[in-house]
């Protein structure tokens, strides 16, 4: 379980990486993206109909026990975080997609995770069930820091600027800070857990990257857009679905729906990095093509 010290903390920590996400984007952004709204769009689908199913089939397909299904589908409905923002920007994606497309998802995360979880979560047996009204006011509360970075970046860009790095910085120091408060308090039960548990918590995030990209390119987006979208269906926001389990579950049960919402947060990184290489080789071999045929064409009309 978490301490109290360590869930006002955590709390803390999300209110900051909010602020940050919230400061490197202005209203104009929006007004721009919902003119050709289409990758946004494709976006959301992924978010809150994709990786949902995805979660719940795993459950389902290996039979996990209840504590199991509620950690892996809460994590299955979280919006993006910053982690996709910056694993974005070095794998040479879109950016400014992928920053609209985590606060888009946070906007709408109010409404739609505690749809998606109920839906998701029905059936299961004794009462696992996250309140909606508790998650629906943690995300409210969230999104009041990210309305304040916006307006923060539109009257004084520099500081906005100071805390969009302040932010992503941070979201990096949660996972940090999970490594080295939880893990050795609960290394025996990261010791007795199944394979099924270790696999879920790293093939969430994997089928997420790879249907992310199949979908958006059969809805004819482009490859650097697609691989966009990839990533911010394949990173979710972890840090969050562990604050909301230690805001709700406060018994011994805390441990066990912890256990996957953990596990995703630390394995999504090491994933994360190797999706980075690869789409990073993708794009500069892409660019390098582009360059040839440019220089073909001048040596034609030469």
């Amino acid at each position: 379980m978490l301490t109290e010290l360590e869930t006002k903390l955590l709390g803390i920590l999300m209110i900051i990486i909010m602020f940050g996400m919230g400061s490197s984007l202005t209203f104009k952004d929006f007004a721009i993206a919902f003119r050709k709204p289409h990758a946004i769009l494709v976006g959301m689908l992924c978010q809150y109909g994709l990786m949902p199913f995805i979660a719940f089939s795993l459950a389902v397909l290996l039979r996990l026990p209840p504590e199991y299904v509620v950690g892996l589908v809460l994590i299955g409905c979280m919006p993006g975080g910053t982690t996709s923002n910056i694993f974005t920007y070095f794998s040479k994606g879109r950016l400014s997609l992928s920053i609209l497309m985590t606060v888009c998802s946070t906007l709408m995360a109010i409404v739609a995770v505690p749809l998606t979880l109920g839906l998701y979560s029905r059936g299961l047996e004794g009462d696992w069930g996250i309140p909606p009204s508790e998650i629906t006011k943690l995300l409210f509360v969230l999104l009041v820091p990210t309305l304040l970075g916006i307006a923060l970046r539109k009257f004084n860009a520099n500081a906005g600027a100071v805390m969009e790095l302040v932010g992503s910085v941070f979201g990096v120091l949660v996972i940090v800070f999970l490594l080295a408060s939880w893990i050795p308090r609960n290394w025996a039960l990261l010791m007795s857990t199944g394979g099924s548990v270790y696999f879920v918590a790293i093939a969430l995030g994997l089928f997420g990257f790879a249907f992310g990209y199949l979908l958006s390119r059969l809805m004819r987006i482009d490859s650097i857009r697609a691989r966009t979208i990839s990533m911010e269906t394949g990173i979710q926001n972890g840090p969050l679905a562990i604050l909301i389990v230690s805001m709700t579950f406060l018994d011994e049960r805390q441990a066990l729906v912890l256990l996957i919402p953990i596990l995703y947060s630390i394995f999504i990184v090491l994933t994360s990095t190797a999706i980075t290489f690869y789409y990073r080789w993708l794009t500069l071999r892409e660019e390098q093509a582009r360059d040839r045929a440019k220089i073909g064409l001048i040596g034609a009309g030469a």
